[in-house]
């Protein structure tokens, strides 16, 4: 009967977090088929819409969703039958919070706008155009036109009555803002203010531990098999070739549109995947470590802390100009503005003795402008959360 009672209580607290943190009913966006945006699957693209209420009723905050990419047919036929791939995997139903939030005491900058999360299921961070449907594998590299299809629905739904906008994501969704972010001022009121917020979609064109760049191969795969060059911004491609244009260091020096940064400085995906790529960790030295740097030598902690040097370089752009925002924790973390407790709540990260929330809503609405880099070192900042966050 203890037992019983203990989880019956685990559900009904459950059941609280959902319904606090707003359940919201997914929208397929079937009209998009007929215009070859699709997911890879070749199924509809997918968002869920809470619609702004009072004074942002005209207000309007885009969040596309992460999950990495998939780089060639075989991990995209991989992919295709996830929801990474696929509306047909997706759940229906999706709890806002965090930037999303509907809450004013969570979210008070943001709470009343019309939130949208778009889906992601393209693999290519929104970017991928291929007319041509490989008959065998049955793969559609439309990531773009996915992009464009769900920007287009919500202006005719009232987006093109904008007064305040924000186009954001998280990781792969928050790189996808940052690409797609003078394309979406654009394509708003011109009256409107239009600002973009990455939150860890700031991947670096790091060296890895073996002295190269796998990333850059890595992304080289992914514009290759996607088609993307033609989608990424051309103020970049025109003087670089397309995959650095997958970098925001090299795209950011050409930006018009206002950006906000969130980022940790030893951000948990970039130490997994373009400091210590698992193909470069040729004898696995590393293979412990960038799971728990608890686990880490002394000289593993000093090639990380060193990863931080190469992320401050990184960031010369962003800083050049007081219209961007940045906020670099020192936490070891990936994607920390999906939840409550990390975007405004006792537990989430400050810097400058400033809760993200607050910083990017000053920035937002120009109360002030913000541009702290936290303490130097891992572990230094105590207002780290103890787990790392991952979209």
């Amino acid at each position: 009967m203890v037992r019983l009672k203990q989880v019956w209580s685990s559900v009904m607290v459950l059941a609280v977090v959902v319904i606090g943190a707003g359940a919201v009913p997914i929208t397929y966006l079937e009209s998009a088929v007929a215009k070859g945006a699709v997911c890879l699957d070749g199924s509809a693209p997918a968002y869920h819409f809470d619609k702004g209420s009072g004074s942002g009723v005209n207000n309007w905050i885009v969040h596309m969703e992460g999950g990495g990419w998939c780089t060639d047919i075989a991990t995209c036929v991989k992919r295709k039958t996830t929801m990474k791939g696929s509306s047909k995997f997706m759940n229906k139903d999706f709890g806002f919070s965090g930037i999303l939030g509907g809450k004013q005491s969570t979210n008070p900058d943001f709470y009343n706008w019309n939130r949208i999360k778009v889906r992601y299921c393209d693999g290519s961070s929104f970017t991928g155009d291929i007319e041509a449907v490989d008959p065998t594998n049955k793969l559609f590299f439309r990531g773009a036109r996915v992009w464009r299809a769900v920007i287009d629905d919500l202006m005719a739904k009232g987006m093109s009555n904008a007064q305040n906008a924000i186009l954001s994501g998280c990781s792969a969704g928050a790189l996808a803002a940052i690409l797609h972010c003078d394309q979406f001022k654009s394509i708003l009121p011109t009256t409107a203010k239009v600002k973009c917020v990455s939150d860890a979609g700031f991947f670096i064109h790091g060296k890895d531990i073996s002295g190269g760049s796998y990333i850059e191969s890595y992304y080289s795969k992914v514009v290759s098999t996607h088609g993307s060059a033609k989608s990424l911004p051309a103020s970049c491609t025109s003087s670089m070739k397309p995959e650095l244009c997958f970098f925001p260091q090299y795209v950011v020096k050409t930006m018009q549109t206002p950006l906000f940064v969130i980022n940790a400085a030893f951000d948990s995906w970039q130490i997994k995947n373009v400091l210590a790529p698992t193909s470069v960790d040729k004898r696995k030295e590393w293979k412990d470590c960038k799971l728990d740097l608890k686990k880490c030598t002394a000289a593993q902690l000093q090639t990380v802390q060193g990863y931080r040097d190469q992320m401050l370089a990184a960031l010369a752009p962003v800083q050049a100009t007081t219209t961007r925002g940045l906020f670099l924790d020192s936490c070891h973390a990936h994607c920390q503005g999906g939840s409550a407790a990390t975007w405004s709540g006792a537990q989430g990260p400050q810097v400058g003795n400033t809760k993200m929330a607050k910083a990017v809503g000053d920035w937002f609405y120009e109360r002030s402008t913000f541009q702290n880099i936290d303490c130097p070192s891992l572990n230094c900042n105590p207002t780290c959360p103890a787990v790392s966050t991952e979209d």
